[in-house]
C-alpha cells in the first residue's frame, strides 16, 4: 500500500503538533491544517517540526465553514493525494457559567468543536470508503465524560463528538474505515499552563497519577489507532487522563 496521507486539524496546537510528529515518525505524510491567520504561529510550528520537514506540511483550513472547508479539503487532496487518516483536533473554549453564557459563546464552541467534525468527515468519508481504508480519530475530552463547571458548551460538544463517532463507526465498519475518539485529561498544554497555579495544583491533586499528562502521551494513542493493524477497534472512546475519570 502506498504511503498514507494524514490530515490533522488543529495541527499546530499543543496536542496537534505532537500528533503530527508521531504520525510522521510512523511513516505517514502529514498535513497539519489550522487557521493560517497568524503567520508567526505557522512559522514557529514549521520550525518546531523541522526534523520532519519532508513529511509534515501546513495547509490553512477553517473547519467551522462548511462550504469553505469542503473546498479547501478538495484542494489539499489535489495537492497531496487522497487522505486516508483524519484526526480532528481543532477546538476552542469560551468558558463561563450557563447563566452568563451568550448565544455567541455557545454557538462558537459548537460550530468549531462539533460542526467542524461533521464538515471534515463529510468531505472525506466517501473517498475512504471507496478506497476501502480509513482511520478517523476525534479528539474529545474528559470533560465530555464528567462535565465541568463553566463548560456547558464545551462539554456538550465533546460528548456529542463521541456520539457522532459511534454512529459513523457503525455506518462504515464494513468498508475498512474505523472511527474512534480519544478523551484526554488535563495535559501540559499552553491552555492548561495558563491556569493560575493554585487552580492547577488543585487539578493535579485530583489526578491519581499525580501529574498532568504530556501531549506525547495523547499522540501515542492517536498514532496507535491510526495504524493499519488497529482495524478491529472502532466506535471506541479511549480515555487518557491519568485516572482522573474511570468508567467501565
Amino acid at each position: 500500500m502506498s504511503q498514507h496521507v494524514a490530515l490533522v486539524t488543529g495541527g499546530i496546537g499543543g496536542l496537534g503538533t505532537e500528533i503530527c510528529r508521531h504520525l510522521a515518525r510512523s511513516g505517514k505524510r502529514v498535513v497539519a491544517a489550522d487557521l493560517g491567520t497568524r503567520s508567526e504561529r505557522v512559522a514557529a510550528f514549521l520550525d518546531e517540526t523541522s526534523e520532519h520537514s519532508g513529511a509534515i506540511v501546513f495547509e490553512p483550513l477553517d473547519v467551522s465553514d462548511h462550504a469553505g472547508c469542503t473546498a479547501s479539503l478538495a484542494g489539499i487532496v489535489e495537492r497531496h493525494g487522497p487522505i486516508s487518516i483524519l484526526v480532528n483536533a481543532a477546538g476552542i473554549t469560551r468558558d463561563t457559567s450557563l447563566r452568563k453564557m451568550s448565544e455567541r459563546q455557545w454557538s462558537d464552541v459548537l460550530t468549531v468543536n462539533l460542526d467542524g467534525v461533521f464538515n471534515t468527515c463529510r468531505a472525506l468519508i466517501d473517498g475512504m470508503t471507496e478506497r476501502g481504508f480509513g482511520r478517523i480519530v476525534n479528539i474529545s475530552s474528559v470533560n465530555g465524560q464528567t462535565g465541568q463547571f463553566g463548560q456547558t458548551n464545551y462539554s456538550a460538544a465533546k460528548a456529542g463528538m463521541h456520539g457522532f463517532t459511534m454512529a459513523l463507526a457503525r455506518e462504515v465498519a464494513r468498508k475498512g474505515v474505523t472511527v474512534n475518539s480519544v478523551s484526554p485529561g488535563y495535559c501540559e498544554t499552553a491552555l492548561v499552563m495558563a491556569v493560575p497555579e493554585p487552580v492547577r495544583e488543585q487539578i493535579i491533586s485530583d489526578i491519581p497519577v499525580g501529574r498532568l499528562g504530556k501531549p506525547s502521551e495523547i499522540a501515542r494513542v492517536v498514532d496507535f489507532l491510526c495504524a493499519e493493524d488497529s482495524a478491529f477497534i472502532t466506535g471506541a472512546n479511549i480515555p487518557v487522563n491519568g485516572g482522573y475519570f474511570m468508567d467501565f
